[in-house]
């Protein structure tokens, strides 16, 4: 049934075995490096449905249209450094002449069930039609809010090579992408791409799972190095002293891309607050801040504004470098003088 073929493939055959092998999988299971309940104590699962149904922020979406500019990517010349931002977690990056594209979500939806999770008016503007050849497809986890069924299944033919977490690959192959494309990285592993080109997977503090089994693919962030720049991508992660050290290790970082959104004091371990992304962005000796995770889907009980409004506040005191693009803006990746206006505060 098509319907099901959208909930992937548990991970089988040699990439069982490899993953059993890692030091990161225990008890049948991928685990954190701290110890990481996915809900706070205290907290239940009837807590949360109750106060998802009843107790519901009326403003969790805006009541007027997201902005967005429309960023002709078919037609950039190779000398053009940008990234562009589509919403929630993903964004397209052309960077000394080759393309990346991160948890791409083009189906308008966050839900293997259609209309359950859609994105805010004007949030969905690009299409996979809208995409040249990519060159690295890059998945952080199986999450639907970032691996996208009808999304992944529409780029097959765009995409050259696709970097994932481990047993990722699994869900790819079982939607028709070729074993010999895809690289699954565990923590720590690196991929030597070309011409200067590095991709290090790092750890997140998150967790991973498309049905009722979870854990059973794992979740990581991205060092990404290009013969000019150095990128962190985070992924969805909780706050941890993972930041400090992939800083120490890898840093410091010309541009930080982290999570700041959909979080929750009753599953404060897995996702970052605004608080959090300033002290995370610190830690990752970062010159440049891009926020996302939100402006797209409503996946928690915050305002929808209130992630970019927080931190953009929070930030007056530490004075970050925080990149807040439209929805399809091109943002100059060279250009650290390149200011963004707070779009967010011109709507209802």
């Amino acid at each position: 049934m098509p319907f099901l073929k959208n909930f992937g493939k548990s991970p089988s055959g040699k990439t069982l075995e490899r993953i059993q092998k890692s030091k990161n999988f225990r008890e049948g299971k991928f685990q954190n490096l701290s110890l990481t309940p996915q809900l706070t104590e205290g907290t239940t699962i009837p807590k949360v449905l109750y106060s998802f149904l009843f107790e519901k922020n009326p403003h969790t979406k805006p009541s007027t249209s997201i902005p967005s500019v429309k960023t002709s990517l078919l037609n950039l010349s190779a000398d053009q450094d940008i990234l562009v931002w589509f919403g929630h977690s993903s964004y397209f990056i052309q960077l000394d002449g080759k393309t990346f594209l991160i948890d791409p979500v083009f189906s308008g939806n966050a839900s293997p069930l259609k209309g359950t999770n859609k994105a805010f008016d004007g949030a969905d503007r690009y299409s996979v039609a809208d995409l040249p050849t990519i060159d690295y497809l890059m998945i952080t986890h199986d999450h639907y809010d970032h691996l996208d069924h009808e999304t992944i299944i529409q780029l097959k033919s765009k995409v050259t090579t696709v970097v994932c977490s481990l047993g990722v690959g699994s869900h790819l192959e079982y939607w028709g992408y070729a074993a010999d494309r895809i690289i699954e990285m565990d923590w720590y592993e690196k991929a030597v791409l070309e011409n200067g080109f590095l991709i290090h997977a790092t750890p997140a503090r998150h967790f991973s799972g498309r049905g009722f089994t979870r854990n059973k693919t794992l979740w990581v962030s991205y060092v990404l190095q290009t013969p000019t720049m150095k990128i962190f991508i985070g992924g969805d992660s909780g706050y941890d002293s993972h930041f400090s050290k992939i800083g120490n290790e890898y840093g410091p970082f010309d541009l930080a891309i982290l999570e700041n959104g959909q979080y929750d004091a009753r599953w404060k371990y897995i996702h970052s607050t605004p608080e959090e992304v300033l002290l995370a962005t610190r830690d990752l000796k970062a010159k440049r801040l891009l926020p996302v995770h939100s402006g797209k889907f409503a996946m928690a009980n915050h305002p929808w504004d209130e992630p970019l409004t927080k931190l953009t506040a929070l930030n007056k005191e530490s004075a970050i470098s925080i990149i807040t693009p439209m929805i399809g803006e091109a943002v100059h990746l060279k250009d650290d003088s390149q200011r963004l206006k707070e779009w967010w505060k011109e709507l209802k």
